[in-house]
């Protein structure tokens, strides 16, 4: 995850891959909802709208936002999985992670966010979960794809959506970001040779999708996440190709029109590009956008950060539908600690905008909160089940367009 720059878009039209809807994915259900003084009601409720949050650290870890579980893999002065894979050795490493994926996110978390009425998640993974695609000079661990297809059987429990996302593509689409899984000098994915090997991830992945029961709720694939603003080829290569390849591998498949995965990009706003350059009016693709008033040129006021989120409108240019697939409720790095933004001294504010985004956010197909969990001691501005119990989130996402007094 990072920044990226605010548009003043619309949503338009519609997708035919499938969304949840389309398999009546999200049930209505009949919640009991406090009214104070220990007394509730029942109310019933259908939400068609995602509502999910991003699994981030599973299977990329990012070290900011788990420092204490990274130390104790024995990984702790090391930047990225890359270099703690060449520190501790791939056999050490090896057990190092799957102990990792065996506890940051459990079934118990997955009931927790039912609970707390998200529907959905965004699952960030490295093209090395396809281990055939490692060649020798690369260290990643090994045996994620086995905790890859256990997680996506939970959700598929738990009628939760999936959104499987390449977080970390082939010889690093960004420089200096351990999500790409390696804090590398250079962005070398920009070439051919690197984008075959994105291509055979994507359909390798999408065959497994298809071919394994325990992905029947995983409906989206993201084929790049984040890439750098500056290259020629990446629309009229990377992007048109990924589009063929996954749906030639459904074609060989036989997979029919209504089960085809929807295939996602990051939308124009990103800034590398308009994948409608290459898509033209097709309608089985969604669109990605990454909400971080962090790095928003915005006056840097709690009423201009309301304002902003209120009024905030996105999919121009045809890039709809679309989802916000990354937010969460930090603030520009030079005021987050300062009296009037620090976490703890004004969490009446932060619920406020925390409303203000969602209801933003659900003009479109919905949201992915940036994270679940963080470890980052009494900041709850970076995880969602942080900012829960600390009394910032409600426990019902219903209550959004109440709180944010838009």
């Amino acid at each position: 995850m990072r920044g990226s720059l605010l548009s003043l878009l619309t949503l338009t039209s519609a997708v035919s891959a499938w969304l949840p809807a389309e398999r009546g994915l999200f049930k209505s259900e009949t919640r009991s909802l406090s009214i104070g003084q220990g007394r509730s009601i029942n109310r019933r409720y259908n939400p068609d709208k995602i509502r999910g949050v991003n699994l981030g650290s599973l299977f990329i870890v990012e070290p900011w936002m788990m420092g204490q579980a990274w130390s104790e893999m024995g990984c702790g002065d090391q930047k990225s999985e890359f270099d703690c894979v060449l520190k501790l050795g791939q056999d050490a490493a090896d057990a190092a992670f799957k102990q990792h994926w065996d506890t940051w996110i459990t079934e118990e978390d997955l009931d927790k966010m039912k609970q707390l009425g998200l529907n959905a998640v965004r699952v960030p993974v490295g093209y090395w979960m396809v281990e055939e695609l490692v060649d020798a000079s690369e260290h990643f661990p090994r045996g994620g794809l086995e905790y890859m297809d256990r997680l996506a059987g939970w959700a598929a429990a738990r009628d939760m959506y999936v959104v499987l996302d390449l977080h970390g593509a082939p010889f690093s689409q960004e420089i200096h970001q351990p999500f790409t899984g390696q804090y590398s000098e250079e962005a070398g994915f920009y070439q051919t040779s690197q984008y075959e090997r994105a291509y055979t991830f994507l359909q390798k992945m999408t065959e497994r999708i298809h071919q394994n029961d325990a992905y029947r709720t995983t409906g989206m694939i993201e084929v790049l996440n984040e890439p750098q603003r500056t290259h020629d080829s990446l629309i009229p290569e990377f992007y048109a190709t990924a589009y063929s390849k996954i749906r030639e591998t459904e074609a060989n498949l036989g997979v029919s029109e209504d089960r085809k995965l929807t295939i996602q990009y990051m939308a124009e706003s990103w800034g590398a590009g308009n994948p409608r350059n290459v898509l033209g009016d097709k309608n089985d693709v969604a669109f990605d956008d990454h909400r971080y008033l962090k790095w928003a040129q915005i006056e840097q006021s709690k009423p201009s950060y309301i304002a902003t989120s209120c009024g905030d409108t996105f999919g121009g240019n045809n890039n709809s539908p679309i989802v916000v697939g990354e937010w969460s409720l930090a603030v520009d790095s030079n005021q987050e600690m300062n009296a009037d933004w620090e976490p703890q001294g004004n969490k009446d504010w932060y619920k406020q905008w925390w409303g203000a985004q969602v209801q933003a956010y659900e003009k479109g197909l919905g949201w992915f909160f940036w994270s679940w969990k963080v470890q980052l001691g009494d900041d709850y501005r970076w995880g969602y089940r942080n900012a829960v119990e600390a009394g910032v989130i409600p426990s019902n996402p219903d209550e959004a367009a109440g709180l944010a007094k838009c």
